[in-house]
């Protein structure tokens, strides 16, 4: 310490070097220990202490390659009463057809996530991530419930699963891979351009997140790719099965599965685009995105091609507008012959820093997964809804219009808490059913 630099000092004015320090200097020095005394007691014993601290953490810490990651989001829900007009949809509200869940509800959804480095280079990664939640907020109609699916809402009845499971890594500079058995998909392996795509720091609703075409086939496990081709250009692609680990049903190319490719582009520094094209195979009748229109036709298995694009412009530092659309065309291959088509749509305002820095205000107002057209010989869901016996080639006959409000308030820099409003008008594509109105206060602890 500062004893030893004294020796030393001592040491080179004994060997007749004063040009390099001299008794005055030496006698300062000791002046200004002297004077300072009290303060360097204190500064020792800190450094000691620091010492000791960083001794125990050396001794105690989790891994020297692991990191811990998290986000436990507690929700606070409820709906105003509300009736459809879906069972069958015939301009007659009745009793059976009132929703069933509009008490108010408080759940949880939390989530973590162990990162592991293998390198120095940051060139390796394997996640592991895990999931517990508790919210399932049924209506007692299954084909409305995708209309009021809110972004954090999901129950595993309160047992610890597995959500990811994948590791990444370079090939180049400019280049990685993905592969994994667990949390590999399209939403997972594709940039998203809006920069608020978060359950628990973003939008409220499940349809907000991003375009829910994002979500076919319910992807899980398989392989994909993230390629920088220039500052301005990437691409990125995907091929995720949906039950891979079922050997009669599922299987890596036996069961249900998506594939396909993005490419994201900077044409200037404040806009992104993304062109996106999927491909998915499923069998439940259904498209698996959960959102809207996703079941689009009664016990058969289709062939769904998909494209969609999304636009984020900042327009400054406080305002983002973005946009995004997109289209599907299903050819039922199991149980039926026909097509579907469905389309949806987003506009959106984020409000970056909005009354203080670190909070977000934001404003969306879309249309969710609509079936524009369906010809499907048996299963067909608009004429099932209308209470046809015989199939009828149609659209749904109304659309959906989704308008959502929410203020994400940071209250610290890992504590958040969102107010925020969804106004469903013609829910279920259905203009005789009553507009469903959600409120929620949704809480988020980051660690």
């Amino acid at each position: 310490g500062l004893n030893a630099c004294l020796d030393r000092i001592n040491e080179i004015i004994a060997t007749g070097l004063s040009d390099k320090a001299n008794k005055e200097d030496l006698a300062t020095i000791q002046k200004l220990q002297e004077e300072f005394a009290t303060e360097l007691s204190v500064l020792r014993g800190r450094v000691n202490t620091l010492e000791a601290k960083t001794a125990t953490l050396e001794a105690q810490q989790f891994s020297i390659t692991t990191k811990l990651f998290g986000q436990a989001i507690f929700g606070l829900q409820g709906r105003f009463g509300n009736t459809a007009d879906i069972s069958p949809r015939n301009g007659i509200r009745t009793v059976g057809e009132a929703d069933q869940g509009t008490n108010v509800t408080f759940g949880y959804n939390l989530g973590i996530t162990f990162l592991t480095q293998f390198d120095a280079f940051n060139r390796s990664i394997l996640l592991v991530g895990l999931n517990s939640g508790n919210l399932a907020l049924n209506s007692g109609l299954p084909l409305r419930d995708s209309y009021t699916l809110l972004g954090y809402e999901g129950t595993t009845a309160n047992q610890i699963t597995l959500s990811d499971l994948s590791y990444r890594f370079k090939v180049s500079n400019n280049a990685a891979f993905i592969i994994g058995a667990a949390g590999v998909a399209p939403s997972a392996v594709f940039r998203g351009p809006n920069r608020v795509e978060s359950s628990g720091t973003g939008p409220i609703s499940a349809f907000a997140q991003r375009n829910p075409i994002l979500g076919l086939g319910a992807g899980s496990a398989g392989i994909g790719f993230d390629w920088q081709i220039s500052d301005r250009i990437s691409l990125q692609g995907v091929y995720a099965a949906g039950n891979p680990a079922n050997p009669t049903t599922g299987g890596l190319t036996g069961g249900s599965y998506v594939t396909g490719l993005q490419a994201t582009l900077m044409p200037t520094d404040s806009i992104d685009t993304a062109l996106y094209y999927l491909h998915s195979y499923t069998t439940t009748g259904s498209l698996n995105t959960g959102i809207g229109d996703s079941v689009i036709g009664l016990g058969s298995s289709f062939l769904t091609d998909a494209i969609g694009a999304t636009l984020n412009w900042r327009i400054s530092p406080y305002v983002t507008l973005g946009t995004w659309g997109g289209y599907t065309k299903s050819n039922a291959v199991i149980g039926a012959s026909g097509t579907v088509e469905t389309t949806n749509w987003m506009v959106y305002l984020n409000f970056p820093d909005l009354f203080k820095q670190g909070n977000l205000g934001g404003i969306y107002i879309g249309q969710p997964p609509k079936i524009t057209s369906s010809n499907l010989s048996i299963g067909n869901v608009p004429s099932f809804l209308n209470g046809f016996a015989s199939q009828v080639a149609g659209a749904q006959p109304a659309s959906t219009t989704h308008v959502e409000l929410f203020y994400v308030h940071r209250l610290t820099d890992r504590i958040s808490i969102t107010p925020g409003l969804i106004f469903l008008f013609n829910p279920a594509q259905t203009s005789t059913s009553d507009t469903v109105t959600i409120g929620t206060i949704r809480t988020t602890f980051s660690f």
